[in-house]
């Protein structure tokens, strides 16, 4: 399975993105394909996809390190400084935010006619998590402490309410998940690299936040009404299951590196079987029953997602996207369900799993040589259509790819393994 996997990762994933998409002049990668990767749209770069580049080609410097996979590590680790480089020399702004978007050579430019440079607390998080993993892989301190910088200014944007969040606005009167929810995931990888209390402290404070602002039981709300008088809108009522699914790994994972930090890790968000619950209850929400696969969106009770409109931008994206079929939730829940079971060894979990990869093994892959048609209809029919950047992301698959491979080299070979 763990060979399996490795092959598809490195000769079908990466070998499309490492024959097409590199900037090894500038730095940085190119990312604004259409969704079946045969037209490069813009040599723009998004600082969003920046980063999360140099957070894989610092990740695959140390699966070759390892021998978890076949690659040129030092290539990997070159490319991952050289996106840094650009980010760092181009991409920081005087506020401690990053600008959204550069041209090719690395000017930042806004988004849009009248905009500002910085319009996404994610783009600066995501900065930081490249920074921790290059930190990380090179030993070279500097990027640590980029990442300890930026996540700490991030969190205090998020904490003062004066975050921004393109493309995902969060309507006022209302509070995000996904805002804890990449505190947790970026907070977990700088404590790793750099033993930052910074870091540690943002983590918990994050999952004390999903505890008393998001979490009903199993049932993880994606944004949070201030006002019970706006229960009843489709902001409230709306569940995103894929981000669900990747906050479980996320969770687990930042209770295994505090702990490994001698920090407590004391809540039951951080233990397996509670997240096997959350997970399940993901899964099983977002499954459309008549086509199979993951739901964007979904209602909180099931089905399309309803309730009382505000005329809220983010609002009319869940309403005219909730029946995709996107590669990020079902790459993220291959990597959770699979890690859950691992943990728990319970058999739903194993029964998600097997489901979900038989339905994202038919439909996703683009076919050899190649990567994922990324954004699908419900049918699961190619769909050429914005729904978040307009990038092809080079993120979700090859990092759950590689997680998944990460760890499955810890399974012994009699024991139950998963792909």
């Amino acid at each position: 399975m763990r060979r399996a996997t490795a092959r598809h990762l490195t000769d079908d994933v990466l070998a499309w993105w490492l024959a097409t998409s590199p900037d090894d002049r500038h730095g940085g990668v190119f990312t604004c394909w259409s969704n079946d990767g045969g037209r490069l749209l813009s040599r723009d770069k998004y600082t969003w996809s920046q980063g999360r580049w140099v957070w894989l080609m610092a990740r695959l410097a140390r699966a070759g390190r390892l021998g978890l996979v076949e690659i040129d590590r030092a290539a990997c680790l070159h490319r991952a400084r050289r996106t840094a480089v650009l980010l760092r020399d181009h991409a920081l702004l005087a506020d401690g935010s990053t600008a959204y978007l550069l041209a090719e050579d690395g000017t930042p430019k806004p988004p849009g006619p009248g905009q500002d440079l910085h319009a996404s607390v994610f783009a600066d998080l995501f900065v930081a998590l490249g920074s921790a993993a290059l930190a990380a892989e090179s030993g070279e301190g500097e990027w640590g402490a980029l990442a300890e910088r930026l996540l700490a200014s991030a969190a205090g944007r998020i904490a003062a309410g004066t975050a921004r969040t393109e493309p995902y606005p969060i309507r006022a009167g209302f509070r995000g998940f996904s805002l804890p929810m990449i505190l947790i995931g970026v907070g977990a990888e700088v404590l790793d690299a750099t033993g930052s209390a910074v870091a540690a402290e943002t983590v918990l404070g994050a999952v004390q936040k999903i505890e008393t602002m998001f979490l009903a039981g199993d049932d993880i709300a994606e944004m949070a009404p201030a006002a019970a008088s706006d229960a009843d809108t489709l902001l409230a009522r709306h569940r995103t299951p894929g981000h669900v699914l990747e906050a479980c790994w996320f969770l687990w994972q930042a209770g295994q590196s505090l702990r490994h930090r001698g920090i407590a890790a004391e809540s039951p968000l951080f233990e397996a079987d509670t997240l096997a619950d959350i997970a399940i209850r993901a899964a099983t929400l977002g499954w459309d029953a008549e086509q199979g696969g993951l739901l964007r969106y979904a209602d909180r009770d099931g089905g399309a997602p309803r309730g009382r409109r505000t005329g809220d931008r983010y609002e009319e994206l869940v309403a005219d996207t909730w029946d995709t079929k996107l590669w990020w939730p079902h790459a993220e829940a291959l990597y959770t369900l699979g890690l859950l079971y691992l943990e728990t060894g319970r058999d739903d979990l194993a029964a998600w799993h097997d489901r979900l990869a038989a339905y994202t093994w038919r439909v996703f892959p683009a076919g050899p040589g190649r990567e994922w048609v990324q954004i699908r209809n419900r049918a699961g029919a190619p769909l050429d259509k914005t729904v978040a950047l307009p990038v092809k992301d080079p993120f979700h698959i090859a990092r759950a790819l590689l997680l998944m491979i990460e760890r499955l080299a810890e399974v012994p070979p009699t024991e139950r393994s998963f792909a």
